[in-house]
């Protein structure tokens, strides 16, 4: 490859095996690396993790290089010794169509054509960004969570919200608030390549409140993503919806509108892409979900607050030793509320998902239900009768099943 100047940039076209290997031998030398990302898989079929990050970790037998790659919306780890990293590249950059390996003195793009040629871009670092003789940091294994928002970015919305400092530092008493809406954006983002990118999108948040998973919805699509979005939240409280409505304003989002009004009245809306009921009370969250469906919304996240219809019908004498237990009763209440929910909406042809959305001992109130409208058919006989032995098993009658 040469030297590289510093600063400078060097295109050094293709480069034989031979070379990349020693490139990566290097890099695995003195603890040179910082970090490698690999992305593009070169197959489509999902047998090649969508993206591969490779960064050096202390564990309590010395220094590894942990390699963490993303396939099915989870993360796989594992750690390899120093001795291994230079052939662990070389066999990762295999997958993939492109890498950046950035190390203590230069940052390296490798390319690759569909032949597998490799060519490779390597910009030198300066002194004040570390370069030369500056040994990689190893980050402890439990390091900080990596957000969606990251702190020390400022954040307007969030600092009008009081959630963060104008410096960007998060404030100590809104840092659970914080990390809630890093959750919901993590799940928005695994959904985002399900909506539809032909046309601006159409979003309803039923019983927003305050907004602050509203505002980070749209910060996340519309400033983060660049997307064309239309979000229209709702809730009953006029003093809360002036107060979104003039933030909204003082941002200069007028995409974003807020209106007072009820779940089960709402009718100013024909087509809606993607609906988000967050802690509607009761059933209120059965009329959200109706609603979606009877859009054909291609995304809905849902998470439910009080759950009160299913506490006061269930009766079924085999469960009397947990039903006689008014807490026991009310938890599975709950849960069984939410399997119903799921299964209905599988009935209405979405692919469901119950995830959890924010640490127990942070809310009781953790389930996320994320549904995805299905492209193929579903199995709607067995589908319906696990579903309907469910239901008569616990001889209730859901206000879903009712209205659907």
């Amino acid at each position: 490859m040469g030297s590289v100047d510093e600063g400078e940039c060097i295109v050094s076209g293709k480069v034989g095996q031979e070379e990349w290997l020693a490139l990566l031998e290097k890099v695995a030398e003195g603890e040179r690396l910082v970090q490698a990302v690999f992305s593009s898989p070169r197959r489509k079929d999902g047998t090649i993790a969508r993206k591969a990050t490779v960064r050096p970790v202390q564990l309590k037998n010395g220094l590894r290089y942990q390699f963490e790659r993303l396939a099915d919306n989870k993360a796989y780890h594992e750690n390899v010794s120093a001795d291994e990293l230079a052939a662990r590249l070389a066999a990762e950059m295999s997958g993939y169509k492109q890498a950046l390996i950035q190390t203590t003195e230069a940052d390296i793009q490798a390319l690759a054509n569909k032949k597998g040629e490799l060519t490779l871009i390597s910009k030198a670092k300066s002194p004040d960004e570390g370069g030369q003789s500056a040994k990689a940091a190893p980050q402890p294994h439990n390091r900080d969570k990596r957000y969606v928002l990251p702190e020390g970015e400022p954040v307007p919305f969030l600092i009008s919200l009081g959630v963060m400092t104008p410096e960007g530092k998060i404030v100590k008493a809104k840092y659970d608030k914080f990390r809630q809406i890093n959750r919901f954006l993590e799940m928005v983002a695994d959904a985002a390549p399900e909506l539809p990118k032909d046309k601006p999108l159409h979003i309803v948040d039923f019983g927003c409140g305050k907004s602050y998973l509203t505002f980070a919805l749209y910060h996340y699509l519309a400033i983060k993503l660049g997307m064309s979005v239309r979000i229209f939240g709702l809730d009953l409280k006029k003093d809360v919806i002036a107060d979104c409505a003039k933030l909204a304003s003082e941002l200069g989002w007028s995409d974003l509108t807020f209106a007072v009004g009820d779940i089960s009245d709402f009718e100013e809306r024909e087509s809606v892409d993607m609906v988000v009921t967050l802690h509607a009370c009761d059933t209120a969250t059965d009329a959200a979900l109706l609603k979606a469906i009877g859009w054909g919304a291609s995304v809905i996240l849902s998470v439910p607050c009080c759950q009160h219809e299913l506490f006061r019908q269930i009766s079924q004498p085999a469960l009397q030793p947990l039903l006689k237990h008014g807490i026991l009763k009310e938890r599975f209440a709950a849960l069984a509320t939410d399997a119903i929910r799921a299964n209905l909406l599988e009935l209405a042809g979405y692919r469901t998902q119950l995830l959890e959305f924010i640490d127990l001992e942070h809310t009781p109130k953790n389930l996320l239900i994320r549904a995805i409208k299905a492209r193929g058919k579903q199995d709607v006989e067995n589908l319906r009768s696990e579903y309907e032995r469910f239901r008569d098993f616990l001889s209730v009658s859901p206000f879903m099943d009712r209205k659907i």
